[in-house]
């Protein structure tokens, strides 16, 4: 399976009581670039996360693993019980030296979902997964259309997100990175319909000094108590392989 870029990505997505689980690899600690940093051209979002060769630097053979944390607050629990397990990305050979061919574990024993395999890769797949997963759970739960929020998502990352160089752990060294912050829904004119969640906000951080690129993915609202309506993070595991 191809994807190419932030429109193939939405294709696929259109296809388809608080726990106290501690996340299984936490998000990399980042902080602000110096003022040096700051003034380097900042890119476009959906090009940073859809549009680069982000698999170039990871070796045929290798395996990437990302915890992945889901939790909710609302009573009832319609996203279903925690989740607190693993995907993992076994890497083979491309058809040319900036693709991999990818097979995908997506959880774990009645978690497991299925997903790929993905062929011919330039990108990393694992923002695809995270989206489509996660888009499907909340149309679901706001009983929404999923290409309205699709849609907003999509807009959302093309004009409106910020995005910042900063500073981010990487097996105890310090890397440079970009983290991508938007919140798609907050001036959506259906956001009274969004039932709380018009404050949903995602952050990516990506370093190219990583494996894949990618090392974590965050959707995350509250409500005006503070409570957790959604949390749900993608985080590459350092301590694996």
């Amino acid at each position: 399976m191809k994807i190419f870029g932030l429109a193939a990505l939405i294709a696929v997505l259109t296809s388809s009581a608080l726990a106290q689980t501690a996340p299984p690899t936490e998000a990399p600690p980042v902080e602000a670039a110096k003022p040096d940093a700051a003034k380097a051209d900042v890119p476009n979002a959906s090009d940073v996360l859809f549009e680069q060769p982000q698999m170039k630097n990871v070796a045929p053979g290798t395996t990437l693993t990302y915890g992945y944390l889901r939790r909710s607050g609302i009573e009832k629990a319609p996203f279903g019980p925690p989740l607190d397990d693993r995907i993992k990305l076994m890497v083979d050979p491309g058809a040319n030296p900036d693709t991999r061919t990818i097979r995908v574990e997506m959880f774990s024993g009645a978690n497991r979902f299925p997903a790929g395999p993905f062929t011919d890769m330039p990108g990393n797949p694992v923002m695809t997964l995270f989206l489509e997963h996660h888009l499907k759970d909340l149309a679901r739960v706001l009983m929404a259309n999923p290409r309205y929020i699709k849609n907003a998502i999509r807009k959302s990352l093309r004009e409106n997100a910020t995005v910042t160089p900063v500073k981010a752990t990487f097996k105890g060294r310090t890397v440079d990175a970009w983290r991508i912050e938007t919140r798609p829904f907050v001036e959506d004119r259906m956001k009274d319909r969004m039932r709380g969640f018009d404050n949903l906000t995602y952050v990516f951080v990506t370093s190219e000094a990583v494996p894949g690129e990618l090392l974590s993915i965050e959707a995350q609202s509250k409500n005006p108590e503070g409570g957790e309506l959604l949390e749900e993070k993608l985080s590459y595991d350092q301590n694996a392989g």
